[in-house]
């Protein structure tokens, strides 16, 4: 299945409009502009599972332990990607995320934590 993308509402808007500049097709669901803003990170890993999204995110603190929770109680996780806040990581988040976008499968970081942008 094609990988597609659920942009927690900290993710710099930057890299979604990016990501949609360079590949229009790529399916990004954004927590801010769906109406999602405050949404639990426990509700949001739930809505990523329930639509086969890997969540990306810059909230490297609670939303790794929300993951590897949801992963230890055997529930379907279909990855999170742990985003850098630097101004300067932008441009490799955005080749990063469509490097995945373009190259694998969701079912390939099922349960993964992946830091980005990849070295």
């Amino acid at each position: 299945m094609t990988v597609r993308f659920l942009a927690d509402e900290d993710v710099d808007a930057d890299i979604i409009q990016g990501l949609r500049s360079r590949e229009p097709a790529i399916d990004i669901l954004d927590v801010k502009t769906a109406g999602l803003r405050g949404t639990l990170d426990s509700a949001l890993l739930e809505l990523a599972a329930q639509q086969d999204r890997i969540l990306i995110t810059h909230d490297r603190r609670t939303m790794t332990r929300h993951f590897r929770e949801r992963v230890d109680d055997g529930k379907p996780a279909p990855g999170v990607f742990i985003l850098p806040q630097r101004q300067s990581a932008i441009g490799g988040i955005i080749e990063s995320l469509l490097l995945v976008w373009t190259a694998s499968q969701v079912e390939e970081w099922r349960g993964q934590i992946a830091y980005l942008p990849f070295r």
